[in-house]
């Protein structure tokens, strides 16, 4: 049961990361984007992943957790991308 609720978890938050990152893009800017906060959620995300490897539980969970990490990490490129805009800008 307790897999099922944390895939829950990561799904709800793999289907937000994805507008995010769509957002991110279409916004060309960094305003409104917190670097520190997507950094944390990476290493959420790492922690999670290690924890799984780890505790050996190598399950269908660990695919969800790969998943979003790659979706965040998106938005450190697109974040990237946006303050590159945003200094041509100034």
């Amino acid at each position: 049961m307790g897999q099922i609720l944390e895939t829950i978890m990561l799904v709800c938050f793999g289907f937000s990361w994805p507008l995010n990152v769509i957002k991110a893009y279409k916004a060309r800017t960094t305003k409104g984007t917190s670097l520190p906060f997507i950094i944390l959620i990476i290493i959420g995300y790492i922690a999670g992943i290690l924890s799984k490897i780890i505790s050996g539980q190598i399950n269908y969970v660990l695919i969800a957790y790969i998943l979003n990490l790659a979706i965040v990490s998106v938005n450190v490129v697109i974040y990237f991308r946006n303050a590159a805009i945003d200094k041509k800008v100034s």
